[in-house]
């Protein structure tokens, strides 16, 4: 703590002796931190909405001869000069920044403060805002924007989760048919294969059984053997006569097996001739080519 001395129209700071009557202290001032509540103030913001609005001011003396003699109180100076500044800061904010951006304008503040305090030998050192009160119709308005936008968050998340659900579904059908048209097509493959394979069985089955009939009927016996096994393929056949349908178209000499076996034998014995005919035939072609072929090998050779 300083105090300065004044005597006679003069002063001297620092450590000094008092004489009584004669000298008296004029000023004291305190070099620490000092806090001073700012009051309460009324404020309109740039989108035309007022404020009631206070705060905390942190300051220091530098130069207590400045703080004595540059101004009549610094306090109450400080003080006011936060108040105008206050409503010139909120001036040029919305509402909504005004709650935002707290930070800034507690900086804002002290920059301004010391801007105009330094001939006063006084330095800001923080501002900060303790209370901003709204009228009750914007403060009911703004709540009533802060349900909408919570209102709004949460359609927009259902509506989210629908869409997700709805594609989680959308993409496990497209699975289940992809995996289901692949079923179907290894059972259509493995259909086809398996029927192929019968196939091809009974048609080796059957050329092994053409095969061993056609050794059998060249052995002694054959056509025997070739009539007996007509006749019974015959009589299975009748046997089977008009039992999927009424209308039946029968030889006159339907009763008679021999004749029928007799004509089936015939059948097979022309066949075999024409087969025996075909084959002399390419013999016989054959033959002439392959005397061609030694003739003009051994003219070639006695060249």
């Amino acid at each position: 703590m300083l105090a300065s001395r004044e005597r006679a129209g003069g002063c001297r700071l620092g450590l000094n002796f008092l004489i009584p009557i004669l000298d008296r202290v004029k000023y004291v001032q305190s070099l620490k931190e000092i806090v001073i509540d700012v009051p309460e103030q009324s404020a309109v913001s740039l989108d035309n909405v007022t404020l009631q609005i206070d705060g905390v001011l942190y300051l220091r003396i530098l130069d207590p001869f400045k703080a004595s003699y540059g101004v009549e109180d610094p306090e109450y100076a400080v003080t006011q000069l936060a108040q105008t500044t206050m409503r010139s800061e909120l001036g040029k904010l919305t509402l909504d920044k005004v709650f935002r951006e707290r930070e800034s304008l507690n900086a804002n503040m002290v920059h301004s403060i010391n801007q105009a305090s330094d001939d006063w030998g006084i330095r800001c050192l923080r501002y900060e805002i303790k209370d901003i009160h709204v009228p009750p119709r914007v403060k009911e308005s703004m709540q009533m924007q802060v349900e909408a936008e919570r209102k709004k968050r949460a359609t927009v998340l259902e509506s989210e989760g629908t869409r997700e659900a709805a594609i989680n579904v959308a993409e496990g059908r497209k699975q289940a048919q992809i995996l289901a048209s692949e079923g179907q097509k290894a059972e259509q493959i493995n259909k086809a294969a398996g029927e192929a394979n019968a196939v091809l069985a009974k048609a080796e089955a059957k050329a092994k059984a053409i095969r061993l009939l056609s050794e059998a009927l060249t052995q002694q016996n054959g056509n025997a053997a070739a009539s007996l096994t007509v006749a019974e393929q015959y009589v299975s056949a009748f046997s089977n006569l008009a039992k999927e349908s009424n209308t039946i178209l029968l030889p006159s000499n339907t009763g008679d097996i021999s004749s029928m076996v007799t004509q089936a034998m015939a059948i097979y014995g022309s066949l075999s001739k024409t087969k025996s005919t075909a084959e002399s035939v390419t013999a016989e072609t054959t033959e002439p080519i392959l005397e061609g072929s030694t003739v003009s090998e051994t003219e070639t050779g006695h060249k």
